[in-house]
């Protein structure tokens, strides 16, 4: 197909081609794929290491050969009760106990997290866990309070592009309001004034910053969403986490026949160039 083709927003599946040699060779990536920006992610993954294959999880069999797993943004209760009711905590768990290398983006933040110290629903919500981090849910406010800014790059990639500071966007996003002592702080972000002022007699009140990404191990967790940005480094930090992984061999109840994988064609990366140049006064 040509790439205008490829790239029109076509829903049409296309089956993809016979494994050969080489794919022994990929770092495959998992991007859970029951709800959220998973397509997003799966484009970046591509795009970010010339050996990196991205592949869709909604069953506990499609972790089979998976040497890390992307949980995207979306809605933490809505992913929860989704993967709860395919059976999917359990194989998740297990592949993440397993030593393999997880990173939760947004939503996917809250479904590593430890402790989901406030903003939680009423009844409380399934969490996958694992991560050493207390977690406000809903720390910068609802929908129409989603922003971007550019913060400071200090984490290290293979490919050693990175003084440049990078934008992260936030959507109806949480904050990291704890950190256990193996937890790696990698950006944190300076609350402006206004911000402060709203945290005036609340619980937060006094910060001055918050935590918004951290590494902890084979664990790596942001507040923000890199996968509709056209900065590639988040990803390419994720694959080199993974790449010394071995793939991961389904326990024995799971180790059922895989339908031979399908997918949408790529989605064209966002470009950083449509968006007027930020203000950063």
């Amino acid at each position: 197909r040509d790439r205008a083709s490829r790239m029109s927003g076509s829903w049409e599946h296309i089956a993809m081609t016979d494994a050969d040699d080489d794919d022994a060779r990929d770092v495959l990536i998992g991007v859970l794929a029951i709800q959220g920006s998973f397509r997003e992610h799966a484009a970046l993954v591509r795009k970010a290491h010339p050996r990196a294959r991205a592949v869709e999880v909604r069953k506990g069999c499609h972790l089979r050969d998976v040497r890390g797993l992307i949980i995207p943004g979306g809605e933490s209760t809505t992913m929860a009760n989704i993967a709860r009711r395919f059976g999917l905590f359990e194989p998740l768990r297990a592949f993440q106990a397993s030593g393999r290398c997880v990173w939760g983006t947004c939503a996917g933040l809250i479904f590593l997290a430890e402790r989901l110290e406030r903003g939680g629903k009423e009844g409380g919500q399934e969490l996958l866990g694992g991560l050493d981090v207390g977690v406000n849910r809903n720390f910068f406010g609802s929908q129409i309070d989603s922003f971007e800014c550019m913060i400071p790059w200090t984490a290290t990639t293979s490919n050693g592009d990175d003084d440049a500071p990078f934008r992260a966007v936030f959507i109806r996003a949480p904050a990291i309001t704890s950190c256990g002592p193996d937890v790696e702080v990698l950006a944190k972000y300076a609350l402006p004034e206004a911000k402060k002022q709203k945290l005036v007699g609340t619980a937060d009140e006094g910060l001055n910053e918050v935590v918004v990404a951290v590494r902890q191990g084979k664990l790596l967790a942001t507040s923000f969403h890199p996968e509709i940005t056209a900065d590639t480094r988040w990803h390419k930090l994720f694959v080199d986490m993974c790449a010394e992984e071995t793939p991961y061999a389904l326990p024995a109840d799971e180790d059922e026949a895989v339908v031979p994988t399908i997918r949408l064609p790529d989605l064209p990366v966002f470009d950083d160039s449509v968006i007027a140049p930020i203000d950063e006064k």
